[in-house]
């Protein structure tokens, strides 16, 4: 956690969710000094057993879970249920992330919890929200992704959308679950009491879709990848392939971008061209696919360094880590003989960015 100064020092939460959106959430609690006790099942986390490793423990779980104390409990048994009270007794903050009427049916729903402990916030992460047709329905995040939408314009160039490389529903539930917790522990101070979180994946997903899906929010067709701006079908919104079969992007759409390269590029006119609707810009793309693939990745990065221009080479995980910028933030630490993402959220009374390297053991 923190070294000194942590936000949440004295917040006890009790997290019982497993793989992804629940302990993205906990973690960042963990992050700011919230003491986070990770309820696990007699066989642990899934994500323990996730490869690569890495200090002995999975490079996954370890990052999600940090700064964590672990408790293995079997929340049939009456043994189990007793271990649990004790610990929800004292707690803040309850995150879940099981099935809708999991919970009921072992006894710890919110209204049972609430009843003991009136100032429990308690989260509840599933894939579709606890009511409604698709309540019960199983998912992890590619199917949350394909239902909301959003698979159908992360596609390639033929049309056919492809797995995504973010799993931005889960991603998406476990910032909008802390947000929720956070805003509810704030309006306890108020009313002295907790509340009870909602927080579905596709609920979540669906406003990081309002700047692509404005046709079909606004009641008409549903966006075409080759067609948005955003999506593939600008010149100064896309990606190239470069000589060395590695590629480059353009990633900002002013005109002022436009206006500096296509000028460097001797190519003055074709601004006006670049400012059209997307889906209208098919000869400049192939006009500058063909310049792009004129150079290797990095002589372009050397050739755009003096200009004023949103251009960013497309790194793999171990260039991107490795980069100087990463260093210069602290965004990739080594902790105890482990390799952490650092937390993305930094405050100017917090000196760095250190966080736990201590990885709990089950039980």
């Amino acid at each position: 956690m923190i070294s000194s100064g942590g936000k949440l020092e004295g917040i006890k939460v009790v997290d019982l969710s497993l793989f992804l959106p629940g302990p993205a959430l906990t973690v960042m609690m963990a992050d700011q000094g919230a003491e986070v006790i990770k309820v696990e099942p007699a066989a642990g986390d899934p994500a323990r057993q996730m490869a690569p490793f890495e200090g002995g423990h999975s490079v996954w779980f370890a990052n999600l879970n940090r700064g964590k104390s672990s408790v293995s409990l079997d929340l049939k048994s009456e043994e189990g249920k007793a271990a649990m009270w004790e610990l929800l007794a004292e707690a803040d903050v309850m995150v879940e992330g099981f099935r809708p009427g999991v919970m009921k049916r072992l006894g710890f729903d919110y209204e049972a919890v609430a009843a003991r402990n009136p100032r429990i916030v308690y989260c509840s992460i599933s894939a579709f929200g606890q009511e409604g047709e698709l309540a019960h329905h199983p998912a992890h995040d590619m199917a949350v992704q394909a239902l909301a939408g959003f698979l159908s314009v992360n596609d390639g160039p033929d049309g056919k959308p492809v797995v995504p490389g973010v799993p931005s529903a889960d991603m998406a539930a476990g910032l909008t679950g802390l947000s929720a917790v956070l805003m509810a522990l704030i309006g306890r101070e108020k009313s002295g009491r907790g509340d009870y979180i909602d927080c579905a994946m596709l609920d979540a997903m669906m406003p990081w879709c309002t700047h692509t899906a404005g046709s079909a929010i606004a009641g008409g067709e549903s966006p075409r990848s080759a067609s948005q701006r955003s999506l593939g079908g600008a010149a100064f919104y896309n990606v190239y392939r470069t000589k060395d079969g590695l590629h480059v992007v353009l990633g900002g759409r002013e005109e002022k971008f436009a206006r500096n390269l296509l000028t460097a590029l001797d190519m003055p006119d074709r601004v006006e061209e670049a400012l059209r609707d997307a889906g209208q810009q098919d000869a400049l793309i192939a006009d500058l696919a063909e310049i792009f693939a004129g150079r290797t990745r990095n002589e372009w990065v050397q050739w755009f360094a003096d200009k004023d221009v949103a251009f960013s080479p497309v790194l793999d995980y171990r260039e991107a880590l490795d980069s100087a910028h990463f260093a210069e933030r602290g965004l990739w630490l080594e902790v105890d003989g482990r390799h952490m993402i650092a937390p993305a959220i930094r405050f100017a009374s917090q000196a760095g960015r250190a966080v736990s390297g201590e990885v709990p053991d089950l039980g």
